[in-house]
C-alpha cells in the first residue's frame, strides 16, 4: 500500500501522464472502438487479497481501460452537447480529491458552504440574472429539474403532498414542448405527478414552443377539473437548441399562477454574452432557473447552477433536520442539504472558482464567442452546397444538417445515407457526431464547443466527414 513517500511520487508521474494525455489528446481515436464486453472479459473475476502496485494498475489502466475511452476532452469532440473540462477545473479537481470535503452543512466546511454562495453571486451577475435569484450547485440539470417540479407539486399542495400524499389533491400537469429534454418526463414520473400528465405542447417551425397553444392547453386542464402546477421552458433543446419564446410563456404563468422552471442547461452558459441575454428575457418573473458550467463554462462534470426566486419555498419543500444534523449555527448559514435531494455533497464550487479567476469572464467570452463564430462559418459552407441542408437554425453553436443528393427524395433512403454516413464518419476514428430527427429527418449534430477547440480543428472534421460520403 502507498506511503506518503510512495504517494508523492507517484502522484508526480500520474501528473505528468494527465499533461502528456492532454498534449496528445487529439490523436486519439475520438469514439472508442472497442466491442461490447472487450473490457469486462479481460478483468479478473476475483478482486485481489494482496496489495497491487500503482505502477502495475496504471500498466492495466493503459492497457486495458484507455482502449474503451471516448475522449471528450479531444477538440474532434463534436457529439451531443459537451461535457468540458479545462487545465484549472482539473487542478481543482485534483484538491477536492485530496480534500475529501463532506459539504452538506456549513459547520461539516464552512468555506465550501461560502464559497458556493459566492461563487452562485458570481454566476448570476455574469449570466444578468434577476437580482432577487438564489442558488445552490446540483449535480446535474436533471437533478435541478426534479427539484423545481416536486417544489412546484408542494407549494400548489401548500405543502400537503409531503405529509400527506396525493390523497387529497387534483390531478397535478406539467408542460413543456414536444422538443424538450427527457429529463422533464423523467421527473414527473419520479414526483409521482404520472406520465400521463405532462402535457406536450407543439412547436413552431424553428421548433420552439407555441405559446398560444400553451395557454389553450392550461385553460382546458382547469375547465377539465385538473391542477397546472409547472411549466418548463427550453432555452436551447438537446435536439436543436431551440428557444422557446419565454416573455410570452412567462406571462401565461403569471396569469394562471403555474410554476416557470427556465431549463437553460446548455444554451444558458452563452448568457454571459451580453448580446444572447434576450433569450431569458422574461426570467425575471420565473420561479426557478438551471444552466450546467459543466457543459460549456469549462467546468468538470458535475456542475449545475440552480436558481430559485423564493428559496423559502424550496426550504420548505426538501428541508429536514434530525438531532444530529442541527447546529448552533442554523438559521445564520446556507445549509445547502435542505436546498435539494441528497444530503452528501461534494465541493463543486472550488473548481467554479479555479476556472472563473483563471479564464477571468473575458476569457470566457472570448472563447464561447469563438465557438459561435466557427459555427456559424461552417453553417455558411454547408448552406452553399448542394448536396447538404440545414435542418434547423444555427442559433448558437450547434449545427443540424444533413446529406441530400438533389435526385434523391425518397425520405427513408435520405434517412439510411445520413445513419451509414455518421457511422462511416465516427468510425474513422477522427471526428465522433451525433444525430437527432427533425420532423421525421435523421440529422446530424455537430456541436463546437469542446475548450480547446480551434478552426483547424473543425475544419479537419469537416473534411473528415466529406471523405466517407458515399
Amino acid at each position: 500500500m502507498l506511503n506518503i513517500k510512495n504517494f508523492r511520487e507517484e502522484a508526480h508521474k500520474m501528473v505528468d501522464w494527465m499533461a502528456d494525455y492532454l498534449e496528445s489528446i487529439q490523436d486519439y481515436p475520438i469514439l472508442s472502438q472497442v466491442e461490447p464486453n472487450t473490457i469486462y472479459d479481460a478483468l479478473p473475476n476475483d478482486p485481489p487479497q494482496d496489495s497491487e502496485s500503482i505502477p502495475q494498475i496504471m500498466k492495466d489502466f493503459n492497457e486495458l481501460i484507455m482502449p474503451g475511452i471516448t475522449h471528450w476532452q479531444s477538440p474532434n469532440f463534436h457529439a451531443y452537447f459537451p461535457a468540458n473540462s479545462s487545465r484549472p477545473s482539473i487542478l481543482a479537481e485534483m484538491l477536492t480529491a485530496t480534500l475529501g470535503t463532506q459539504c452538506m452543512m456549513w459547520s461539516t466546511s464552512p468555506a465550501a458552504a461560502e464559497l458556493e454562495e459566492k461563487m452562485m453571486d458570481w454566476l448570476k451577475t455574469m449570466l444578468g440574472l434577476p437580482d432577487h435569484f438564489e442558488g445552490t450547485i446540483q449535480d446535474t440539470a436533471s437533478t435541478a429539474t426534479l427539484c423545481a417540479i416536486i417544489t412546484a407539486r408542494e407549494k400548489h399542495s401548500d405543502y400537503q403532498v409531503n405529509q400527506k400524499g396525493f390523497s387529497t389533491q387534483k390531478i397535478f400537469r406539467v408542460y413543456c414542448s414536444t422538443e424538450t429534454h427527457s429529463s422533464i418526463e423523467k421527473g414527473v414520473k419520479i414526483a409521482g405527478l404520472g406520465q400521463e400528465n405532462l402535457v406536450k405542447i407543439p412547436v413552431d417551425e424553428v421548433l420552439a414552443m407555441k405559446a398560444d397553444l400553451l395557454e389553450k392547453a392550461i385553460k382546458e386542464d382547469i375547465a377539465a377539473g385538473y391542477q397546472p402546477v409547472c411549466v418548463v421552458a427550453a432555452i436551447g433543446t438537446t435536439g436543436t437548441t431551440a428557444i422557446d419564446p419565454l416573455k410570452s410563456i412567462a406571462a401565461i404563468c403569471q396569469k394562471y399562477d403555474v410554476w416557470l422552471h427556465v431549463d437553460a442547461a446548455y444554451a444558458g452558459n452563452a448568457c454571459i454574452l451580453p448580446e444572447y441575454r434576450w433569450m431569458i428575457e422574461g426570467t425575471e418573473t420565473a420561479d426557478s432557473f438551471v444552466f450546467n458550467p459543466h457543459k460549456w463554462l469549462f467546468t468538470n462534470f458535475d456542475c449545475t447552477a440552480y436558481f430559485v426566486k423564493d428559496r423559502q419555498t424550496l426550504l420548505k419543500t426538501f428541508s429536514i433536520s434530525p438531532e444530529y444534523l442541527k447546529t448552533r449555527k442554523d438559521g445564520a448559514v446556507n445549509n445547502y442539504k435542505d436546498w435539494g435531494i441528497p444530503l452528501g455533497r461534494r465541493f463543486r464550487a472550488l473548481k467554479l472558482w479555479f476556472v472563473i479567476r483563471n479564464f477571468g469572464v473575458k476569457g470566457l467570452q472570448a472563447i464561447i464567442r469563438g465557438h459561435i463564430q466557427m459555427a456559424q462559418d461552417l453553417s455558411k459552407v454547408i448552406e452553399k452546397r448542394e448536396d447538404f441542408e440545414l435542418l434547423a437554425p444555427t442559433n448558437l453553436n450547434l449545427i443540424c444538417f444533413r446529406y441530400h443528393p438533389p435526385h434523391i427524395q425518397d425520405e427513408t433512403l435520405l434517412n439510411k445515407l445520413n445513419a451509414d454516413l455518421l457511422h462511416a464518419a465516427n468510425a474513422s476514428g477522427q471526428l465522433f457526431i451525433s444525430h437527432t430527427k427533425v420532423n421525421g429527418k435523421y440529422t446530424l449534430r455537430m456541436c463546437i464547443a469542446q475548450t480547446y477547440v480551434e478552426p483547424k480543428h473543425m475544419w479537419a472534421a469537416w473534411e473528415a466527414l466529406l471523405k466517407c460520403l458515399p
